[in-house]
């Protein structure tokens, strides 16, 4: 099979949605099977993190995030019980968890210390500007309070504060950052999404999933508006996700499953893709 054939720079965009981004891994490893790999990679919340693994060491990435993702624990991520949760949500007044442990786990998989510029390619970390309510992406200093700015779920972990600047999760304003990778030069994009592209959730049955079915909405709909404006100017892959789980962006007990499904979605697609020009390749909805 010949390698998939894109107009360069080749943008991959990498979406946020918690435990949902093991999903990413296996269209990782589909992509690479088709030859497709970057030359710029954009990402928000956990495909920051994932994001930043790409951009470090595009041919092995793979490999890596396959080891450290089905370790993955719930309390690696969201540490301590309810009286954990409210003691810290008496001292910070804002979030229910430290964001200790996360950047613990960053640290498992980046040098501490690391910077952007010691990538091996160009990486825009997506987060959101308290203070003006906009997309804010950092492509500059060290990478850790980048990844951990783009990951600080309101609510769920603190703000970060960057060179003067109060940041929030991309999710809130950018979950899918098409336009972000346009803005960093890329002539066709590539995204892969979490929340489960090319299929409508389903109907809930229980509060758990009518909270869930609003979150998926919620960070399709951007993604939706924004993805068909870059698709009439450059290529955009828009990677099909696996069949909707009922599984919450919070749950890391189904992280294997999600790398195997992911890869099952995307390979059929990928090797009977053809790229002809400028459009939408997949889709967002259903």
């Amino acid at each position: 099979m010949q390698p998939l054939t894109l107009p360069r720079p080749i943008g991959f965009v990498l979406g946020g949605g918690g435990s949902l981004g093991a999903v990413q891994v296996g269209m990782l490893q589909a992509l690479a099977e088709r030859g497709v790999f970057p030359d710029l990679v954009v990402g928000t919340s956990v495909g920051s993190l994932n994001g930043a693994v790409l951009a470090m060491d595009p041919k092995g990435a793979v490999n890596l995030l396959n080891r450290i993702w089905p370790r993955i624990r719930r309390q690696m991520v969201f540490p301590g019980g309810p009286l954990a949760q409210l003691r810290t949500l008496q001292q910070g007044r804002t979030h229910l968890f430290p964001n200790t442990r996360l950047q613990s786990l960053i640290t498992a998989l980046l040098p501490v210390r690391f910077t952007f510029a010691e990538l091996a390619l160009p990486f825009g970390a997506v987060t959101t500007n308290i203070a003006t309510a906009a997309p804010h992406v950092v492509t500059t200093g060290r990478l850790v309070p980048a990844l951990l700015a783009s990951a600080a779920i309101p609510g769920i972990f603190p703000a970060v504060r960057i060179e003067g600047l109060q940041l929030y999760d991309g999710g809130v304003v950018a979950n899918v950052p098409v336009t972000q990778a346009l803005a960093m030069g890329a002539r066709s994009l590539v995204v892969l999404d979490t929340v489960f592209p090319g299929h409508l959730p389903e109907e809930p049955s229980t509060l758990a999933e009518a909270v869930l079915y609003a979150a998926l909405v919620a960070m399709r709909m951007q993604a939706a508006l924004e993805t068909p404006l870059a698709a009439a100017l450059v290529p955009v892959v828009y990677l099909p996700g696996p069949a909707i789980q009922r599984v919450s962006p919070l749950d890391f007990d189904h992280t294997s499953m999600l790398i195997e499904r992911g890869h099952q979605a995307a390979k059929p697609f990928l090797e009977s893709l053809e790229v002809t020009g400028p459009g939408l390749y997949g889709r967002p909805w259903g």
